[in-house]
């Protein structure tokens, strides 16, 4: 087929744009289809982790010519994240410095297969690795040029996909968990440590001779302080696959997560870290002892007055991208 565009995928009626493989689309309507509001290009895309299959989004600059190549980044939302929440602000700042950026869900999550809204990080860090081999087959997207970007448990994923696969050449973390244990005692007060400890031993059981997982409010794992419940729930109010309860297996496989134990592995290769100093959710001890582990190049920047949600709008946010567009300017152009 001409320009290497598989048999199976005509005969199947996909249409191609910028390279990607996509649901079939009347002409007329595909055009209003992929362009968001300000003219940049979102393309619906599937791919497979593990024999499931995942959903995401492209989001290609508006300059990009054909046979053009760009570097290439996905973003790794975090805890009960989906894709349609906060990233595409964050792929739009990634297009319009022009870099070609990929968004989706984690298995389970969102429009994903797979068991619902399991927040497994093993299986996170292989959908990650299969977003970024996605993405490398894109003719628009250079494969030896991609990076990740990780926001919050996103940002503990993308610094542990970053230690295991070298074709990750720029990682950027943001208000990301360095050691699932130390985070998840740090919001805790004694008796609620040793309470959560408990329920989750005895979930622990119930697994084993039931068969599966108590539910549990997103809130009660996560504890959010007044403000990240208030910004949080605003943001979620009107995304229906945002989801407010995960299986408490949960709390069991963070315990053993800690990407601070692999960070080192990520050099010769860059890291950036973000925090804030009025985190109450991710206390910025998290990003600062993942920076005292990693290895050169990297850098630490704390933004002053900030919480843990306020990063994803302004102003917060524009600094966070000033930042993060930096770094990645700096080890991984787009051109």
């Amino acid at each position: 087929m001409p320009g290497g565009i598989p048999k199976a995928a005509v005969a199947f009626g996909f249409v191609y744009v910028l390279g990607l493989a996509v649901a079939p689309f009347m002409p007329e309507t595909w055009a209003s289809h992929c362009r968001n509001e300000r003219g940049r290009m979102k393309t619906p895309v599937t791919f497979y982790s593990e024999g499931v299959k995942l959903v995401g989004d492209v989001y290609a600059p508006p300059d990009l010519k054909p046979g053009a190549k760009r570097a290439g980044i996905v973003l790794c939302h975090g805890y009960t994240g989906v894709k349609d929440l906060y990233l595409p602000d964050n792929a739009r700042a990634l297009t319009e410095a022009g870099y070609v950026a990929m968004t989706f869900d984690y298995k389970g999550w969102g429009n994903s297969e797979g068991a619902r809204s399991r927040l497994a990080p093993y299986s996170r860090v292989a959908d990650v690795e299969a977003a970024l081999s996605f993405l490398g087959t894109l003719p628009a997207v250079d494969a030896d040029r991609l990076g990740l970007y990780g926001t919050s448990y996103g940002g503990a994923t993308a610094t542990w996909v970053a230690a295991i696969d070298d074709r990750v050449k720029c990682v950027v973390s943001v208000v990301g968990i360095g050691n699932g244990r130390r985070w998840m005692r740090s919001v805790r007060r004694p008796d609620e440590w040793y309470d959560l400890l408990e329920r989750a031993r005895a979930d622990r059981v119930r697994r084993v001779l039931e068969g599966q997982s108590a539910p549990v409010d997103r809130a009660e794992i996560l504890l959010p302080d007044r403000q990240s419940a208030e910004l949080a729930a605003l943001a979620r109010r009107n995304l229906p696959a945002a989801v407010n309860a995960i299986p408490l297996e949960y709390v069991d496989e963070t315990l053993q997560f800690h990407p601070e134990w692999v960070v080192d592995r990520i050099a010769p290769r860059p890291i950036l870290f973000v925090t804030t100093d009025n985190d109450r959710l991710v206390p910025p001890e998290e990003s600062e002892q993942l920076y005292a582990r990693a290895g050169h190049p990297k850098k630490l920047v704390t933004l002053k007055g900030y919480g843990h949600y306020e990063v994803y709008t302004d102003p917060a946010f524009g600094e966070v991208m000033e930042a993060a567009l930096a770094w990645y300017r700096a080890h991984l152009p787009a051109g």
